[in-house]
């Protein structure tokens, strides 16, 4: 599956998050979801350190959240690991002085140390929450569910219990891909940790093409 990095930026300023009233509705007397077909929905996840291996890779960057393209040593990790950290925005550490802490990457910070995966404004990454999209395409705060999970990329069937925990959940657009790697009507959402080695292989690491979207007033 291609690498897909959604870091624009790591905003570290706390940001204000407006409460929206929603007017108007159905007939019910609430508000009435927009739907929208045609999207490409790809998931993204926090790499385990455990869960990887290979040879030990030097990486060096930002010992701390408030610092860009650091050069510090940070420390030796398995080369499967880093890439996976690189492509994915964010790691738990589970060996070395940090273990228990994270190792995320963005395209204009590099790799730093911190306590939590982020999204691209400094938040915490929330499971079956936070989502990514580029910011012409859903705004920052936008909510919205699945309503359909289209097919895979081969054409068949999405497995029913992988499509189900995907439309039960209702996403927030919290986080922005790294430029290029998103597009029109492109959605990636956010697993939490994998949940064991080649988790890439899982069948909820998935791809959903011409899903459909419930976006939410």
């Amino acid at each position: 599956m291609e690498s897909r990095g959604r870091r624009s930026v790591a905003t570290l300023a706390a940001a204000a998050l407006l409460a929206a009233c929603g007017a108007g509705g159905g007939a019910g007397g609430g508000p009435t979801a927009e739907p929208s077909d045609g999207w490409l929905v790809t998931v993204y996840y926090t790499a385990v350190e455990s869960y990887h291996d290979g040879e030990s890779v030097p990486v060096t960057g930002c010992p701390r959240l408030d610092c860009a393209h650091g050069t510090e040593d940070l420390g030796g990790h398995p080369a499967d690991f880093v890439a996976a950290v690189r492509d994915e925005g964010t790691g738990r550490l589970t060996t070395g002085p940090y273990a228990g802490g994270y190792l995320n990457w963005s395209h204009d910070t590099g790799y730093w140390l911190d306590v939590a995966p982020r999204d691209s404004y400094g938040r915490p990454l929330e499971p079956f929450v936070s989502a990514a999209a580029d910011g012409d395409v859903l705004p920052r705060g936008r909510t919205l569910r699945i309503a359909d999970c289209g097919t895979a990329e081969d054409g068949s069937a999405i497995e029913p219990d992988v499509c189900a925990r995907l439309t039960a959940a209702t996403w927030e657009i919290r986080d922005e891909f790294t430029p290029g790697l998103g597009g029109e009507r492109h959605l990636d959402v956010y697993l939490g940790e994998e949940t064991g080695p080649e988790f890439t292989g899982d069948p909820l690491y998935t791809t959903l093409e011409g899903a459909a979207l419930d976006l939410l007033p």
